[in-house]
């Protein structure tokens, strides 16, 4: 998601350089160098917290796979038919797994697999190819010029709001201007949230009275947010739930409120998904995609789950990229979604502690 952020500082510190040389050429003393970006970090350490945060589910996943390969020179019918149970138990979904099995069997058909080594590579990479084939940079959806318009929804308790939270960060971080608007109106507790949030990375939020409008407060919102040339508009939207035909219609009216102020906005409609609501999370997918057409996906709670298999499920259902995953509570724990980091830390087991 900030890939484009950071394209975009590349471009500034080439201009930077190209100014410190003329200043040079002039007789002038070079520029003071700016201290490195907030975003550039050590991989390792990245990975191995990725790998913490993944942990249960490592464990139900890789942990088991091990065990179950460990000593067994042959693969048998019987060995895939408990490589099945592990796959569906990790939550990758009925479907999923059956792919991943016949791939399996129809490589050992044609004396493409010699050792049970050689099935966790193959399905490794099988795996990362379910992850790669939903990835879409999210310079695509990003407008030519003005604010870029993210709407979040997702049902209740998912932890959208706390996701905006982060994500505002992440922009902030990245050197935007960013304002929350609270589109919530049904819940007290969320608008406040959300001033909570926007006090502490220090960033506005607009807000009306509890039981007002939502489509009144985010035409209010964008108003504001175009009259004062914000970056990044972040709407938060009443959490609900997918099988509610009245509420769809009002997120459907929300979307058309923001169109018609911006046009070709909203240009994310982002989808919170809770990991440890397994595969209730593919309905809600589908069917808030049905309503207002996602485009993009976030996966929160993933930390406390040891069914995170979700986010290959996921990825090999619905072509919907998956933004950033929730690994732990830490502002810094919503990470942006990497499909071969992910891969590697699935497999990873207790091997990076």
């Amino acid at each position: 998601m900030l890939g484009w952020f950071k394209k975009k500082k590349v471009k500034d510190r080439a201009d930077s350089a190209e100014h410190m040389a003329e200043q040079v050429s002039e007789g002038e003393p070079p520029a003071v160098e700016a201290p490195k970006s907030i975003l550039h970090e050590d991989v390792g350490v990245l990975f191995k917290q990725l790998t913490k945060g993944l942990s249960k589910t490592s464990g139900t996943f890789a942990k088991k796979m091990d065990a179950l390969f460990l000593g067994k020179k042959v693969i048998d019918p019987e060995l895939l038919d408990d490589l099945e149970e592990i796959l569906i138990t990790a939550d990758l979904g009925v479907g999923t797994t059956m792919e991943l099995v016949d791939d399996a069997r129809d490589k050992l058909s044609r004396n493409e697999l010699t050792d049970s080594q050689a099935l966790k590579t193959v399905l490794k990479q099988k795996i990362t190819e379910f992850l790669v084939s939903s990835d879409k940079p999210a310079e695509l959806v990003m407008p030519a010029e003005g604010p870029f318009v993210i709407m979040v929804v997702g049902v209740n308790g998912v932890g959208k709001t706390t996701t905006i939270g982060k994500m505002a960060h992440k922009f902030v971080q990245a050197g935007q201007k960013v304002v929350l608007v609270a589109g919530d109106t049904f819940r007290a507790a969320a608008v406040e949230q959300l001033k909570v949030w926007g006090e502490r990375i220090d960033i506005p939020v607009i807000a009306q009275a509890t039981g007002a409008d939502p489509s009144s407060v985010v035409f209010d919102g964008l108003e504001h947010a175009i009259r004062r040339n914000f970056d990044v508009i972040i709407i938060d939207t009443a959490g609900r739930l997918h099988t509610k035909v009245n509420l769809m219609e009002e997120l459907k009216k929300i979307k058309r409120v923001i169109a018609k102020k911006l046009p070709g906005a909203p240009h994310e409609i982002m989808l919170v998904i809770d990991a440890t609501t397994g595969q209730n999370g593919m309905s809600q997918a589908r069917e808030f995609s049905k309503a207002v057409d996602i485009t993009g996906l976030t996966l929160t709670k993933l930390d406390g789950t040891a069914k995170g298999g979700i986010v290959v499920n996921i990825c090999r259902e619905f072509d919907i990229p998956i933004r950033f995953i929730g690994i732990g509570e830490q502002v810094a724990d919503l990470r942006d979604f990497d499909p071969h980091e992910f891969a590697e830390a699935l497999f990873a087991g207790d091997e990076i502690q």
